[in-house]
C-alpha cells in the first residue's frame, strides 16, 4: 500500500522542475511513511510514497523492467503475484525483487493492457513507456484503490488523492462543482467520474487510461460487475453455499500474504465475523482483531464482538467512541475524504485505524462488500417488499409487510402503516429503472432545502438525468432486486464505502484494508446466484449464512442485521460544542462559499442546540453542509502544502 503521483507532458507543457514531484508526493506521506522514490525525464515524472508490506527491503519504487524502458509506480496489492511470478519466469523474465509490483511490469511486457485480466488484487498504478513515450493508468475492478487526474496547461497530473494534484501547480483551478455537490446531496456520492472539485476526475473502477506519444487519449472499461438476469445458476442452495465458502476461504487465504503481521476488523456482524472465522479455521495466521464500541448503546455491538472473541480466542483490541471524540476528529476526517459526506460513519473508522497503527499493524482484513454482492442491505429488502405490494395494490394484508423494514431505527418510516405506504411509495411504477432507490433519494433530496438559490437553480433534476444517461443501458432488462444491487454497488460502494469509509480512513493512519468479499472471482460467482436465493423471502445473505453454519455461533449467523452507523448531530452538540462550528458555519463563511442559505443554516443550528436528536433530513443536511464548508476552507480558500527542503529516506531517484 502506498501513495502515487505523477505527470505526463501531452503537448508542449513547460518543463517540470525538480521540486514538482516532491510537492505532489509530500501531502501523501500518510499513505507511505516509510520513504519516497522518484523517476523523471523530459516527458514524464513518477513519485511514490511507500508503505512497505511485501519485500520490505527490495520493493522500493519506481521499479523498471530488464532493459529500463518501462517504469511503474503502484498503490495496492496483487494477491496472486507468486503464481504470476512463476509463470513469468517460465516465459524468460528476470526479477530483481520479490515484490508484487515487479510482477505487474513484466506481465505488462507480455500482454499489454490485457495484463489486467490476470491480476487478482486491489490496485491503482501508472506505467510510463520511456521508449515509446506513452503512459498507462489503471484501477482495480471494484475501485478499492483511488486514482484521480486532471488536464492542465498541456499536462496530465494524477495521484492517489486530490491534494497531490492541487500541490503540483498553484495555477490549477480549485473550486467546488455545484452539479456534483447536488449529486452527493442526492445519491450520497457522485454519479460518474467527476469529483466535487471542478476539473478533477477519478478513473472509474475497472477502467484504464492511455496516452500515446502523439497525445492521443484512450479511456475504456476492462471489467464490470456482471449482474444479469441470464446468469442464473441451477445449483442447489447447499451447492451454492459450498462453492461460496471455498471461494471465500481462498480469497481470505491469499489476502494474508504479507511480510508483516495481518490483523482483522471485527464489528460483531456476519461479514467481519465470517472473515475472522475463516482466518482462524483455515490458516495458521495468529490473529489480532480490532473493533469500535460506542458509548451510545443505539450503535454499540460490543456484546456480539465479545461473543466472537470468546468463540475464536483472538487477541482483541477495541476503541470506544463518544459523541465528543467523533466531533473532535470530524475536520481531520473531511480533509482526508476530500469529498462531502452526509453521515459521520467514517469517523469511528478513522479512530479505529489509529488504534491499529498504535499496535504496530499495517494490514487488516475487513468484511466490506458482502452486502452489495450477496444481497444484504435493507434497501434490497425494501425494494422487494415494495414490489410485492405494488404487484397487488388492492391487497389489505401486504402493506403490513412494511413493518418488517428498519425496525432498529428510532424514527423508522414503518412506525405506522399509513405513513409507511406514503413514505415507501408503494404505488410507484415497477418499470422505473431507479425503483429501488427512489424513497432514499427522496429523503436525501430534502437536504436541498438548505441550498442557496444559485445552487438550487444549478442542480434541479440534473442528477437524475445524468444518472439515467450513465446507467440506463445496464439497468434495463434486470429485475428490481438486481437493479437495486447494481446501483448500490456502482454508486455507494465505490464512491463512498470504499473511498470515504475505506481507503481514506485506513490510509490516514498508514493502514491497508483488504476485502475478501470483493475478490473478483467471488463477485462474478455471486452474480450467478438467483436473486430469490441471494435474499430468500426476507432473509438477507441467505447463501452466506448457509455457508457459515458451524463456523460461527448460531446467534451471529441468524442475528437480524444491524447496519453500521454512528451518531450524527449529537456528536456536535451537548455538553461541549466544538469551537470550529462558529467558524465553518458562520454567516460570513457561508456567504463567501455561496452554496447554502445562511438563514436556513442558522435556524438548523438553533434547533440542534435545543435538541440534539433530529430527523433523517436534518442529520444529513447538517453533516453534509459542515463537511462541505470544511472542504471549501481547506481546499478552496487556503490550500497549501509545505514541503521540506529535502525529503527524508528517498530510496530511489532516477533523473
Amino acid at each position: 500500500m502506498c501513495g502515487i503521483a505523477g505527470y505526463f507532458n501531452i503537448n508542449h507543457a513547460p518543463e517540470a522542475g525538480n521540486r514538482l514531484l516532491e510537492r505532489m508526493i509530500w501531502p501523501l506521506r500518510h499513505r507511505g511513511p516509510d520513504g519516497f522514490g522518484f523517476f523523471q525525464d523530459k516527458r514524464a515524472g513518477l513519485a511514490h510514497a511507500r508503505l512497505s508490506i511485501i519485500d520490505l527491503e527490495g520493493g522500493w519504487q519506481p521499479i523498471t523492467n530488464e532493459d529500463k524502458t518501462l517504469w511503474i509506480i503502484f498503490n495496492g496489492e496483487i494477491f496472486n503475484y507468486p503464481e504470476l511470478r512463476r509463470q513469468l519466469i517460465r516465459c524468460g523474465h528476470h526479477f530483481r525483487t520479490e515484490s508484487d509490483t515487479e510482477v505487474i511490469i513484466h506481465l505488462y511486457e507480455e500482454k499489454g493492457e490485457d495484463c489486467l485480466q490476470d491480476l487478482n488484487g486491489q490496485f491503482a498504478f501508472a506505467i510510463y513507456d520511456q521508449q515509446n513515450q506513452g503512459l498507462f493508468l489503471a484501477r482495480d475492478r471494484m475501485g478499492i484503490r483511488p486514482l484521480f487526474y486532471t488536464f492542465h496547461d498541456g499536462r496530465l497530473y494524477f495521484g492517489s488523492e486530490i491534494k497531490a494534484i492541487f500541490s503540483a501547480d498553484t495555477a490549477l483551478p480549485r473550486a467546488l462543482n455545484p452539479e456534483i455537490l447536488g449529486e452527493i446531496f442526492t445519491f450520497w456520492s457522485p454519479a460518474g467520474e467527476e469529483t466535487v472539485f471542478q476539473e478533477i476526475r477519478q478513473l472509474n473502477p475497472g477502467c484504464l487510461l492511455k496516452i500515446d506519444h502523439q497525445g492521443k487519449i484512450t479511456q475504456k472499461c476492462y471489467w464490470q460487475i456482471p449482474f444479469a438476469d441470464s446468469s442464473w445458476s441451477t445449483a442447489s442452495e447447499q451447492d451454492l453455499a459450498e462453492q461460496l465458502r471455498e471461494l471465500l476461504i481462498d480469497a481470505t487465504r491469499i489476502r494474508l500474504r504479507a511480510d508483516v503481521p495481518v490483523g482483522a476488523y471485527l464489528s460483531g456482524g456476519l461479514d467481519s465475523s465470517t472473515i475472522t472465522s475463516l482466518i482462524t479455521h483455515f490458516t495458521d495466521n495468529e490473529l489480532k482483531t480490532f473493533s469500535v464500541t460506542f458509548n451510545d448503546k443505539v450503535y454499540d455491538e460490543q456484546e456480539q464482538q465479545q461473543e466472537m472473541v470468546d468463540f475464536l480466542h483472538t487477541d482483541h483490541h477495541s476503541i470506544r467512541c463518544s459523541y465528543a471524540s467523533i466531533g473532535e476528529a470530524f475536520p481531520d476526517v473531511i480533509r482526508h475524504t476530500e469529498t462531502p459526506i452526509l453521515r459521520t460513519a467514517p469517523v469511528p473508522l478513522f479512530l479505529l485505524s489509529s488504534l491499529v497503527r498504535q499496535n504496530k499493524y499495517k494490514v487488516v482484513l475487513t468484511g466490506e462488500g458482502a452486502d452489495e454482492v450477496l444481497g444484504g442491505y435493507d434497501i434490497f429488502k425494501e425494494a422487494k417488499v415494495r414490489a410485492f405490494i405494488g404487484a397487488r395494490p388492492a391487497s389489505t394484508c401486504r402493506p403490513y409487510l412494511l413493518k418488517r423494514l428498519y425496525p432498529y431505527l428510532a424514527l423508522s418510516p414503518s412506525r405506522s402503516a399509513e405513513y409507511a405506504q406514503k413514505f415507501f411509495n408503494t404505488d410507484a411504477p415497477l418499470d422505473d429503472i431507479f425503483y429501488g432507490h427512489r424513497p432514499r433519494w427522496k429523503t436525501t433530496s430534502g437536504t436541498h432545502l438548505f441550498f442557496s438559490d444559485d445552487l438550487a437553480a444549478s442542480v434541479g433534476q440534473k442528477p437524475f438525468v445524468k444518472l439515467k444517461s450513465l446507467w440506463q443501458d445496464q439497468l434495463e432488462g434486470l429485475d428490481i432486486f438486481t437493479r437495486t444491487q447494481f446501483l448500490e454497488s456502482r454508486l455507494l460502494l465505490g464512491n463512498y464505502l470504499l473511498c470515504s469509509q475505506g481507503d481514506r480512513m485506513a490510509m490516514a493512519h498508514s493502514v491497508e484494508g483488504r476485502y475478501p468479499f470483493l475478490d473478483h472471482r467471488l463477485v462474478e460467482f455471486a452474480c450467478t446466484i438467483p436473486p430469490n436465493l441471494r435474499m430468500k423471502a426476507l432473509n438477507e445473505k441467505n447463501i452466506l449464512k448457509k455457508a457459515m453454519v458451524g463456523l460461527l455461533p448460531d446467534g451471529i449467523v441468524w442475528r437480524k442485521k444491524q447496519p453500521y452507523m454512528a451518531p450524527d448531530i449529537p456528536s456536535f452538540f451537548g455538553e461541549k460544542e466544538p469551537e470550529y462550528l462558529e467558524y465553518y458555519l458562520s454567516e460570513k463563511m457561508l456567504a463567501e462559499a455561496g452554496l447554502f442559505n445562511p438563514k436556513a443554516v442558522q435556524r438548523l443550528l438553533m434547533k440542534c442546540r435545543k435538541k440534539a436528536r433530529q430527523g433523517f433530513r436534518e442529520n444529513m443536511a447538517f453533516v453534509g453542509m459542515l463537511s462541505t464548508m470544511i472542504l471549501f476552507d481547506a481546499y478552496v480558500r487556503c490550500f497549501k502544502t509545505d514541503v521540506p527542503l529535502q525529503l527524508a529516506n528517498t530510496r530511489v531517484m532516477v533523473r
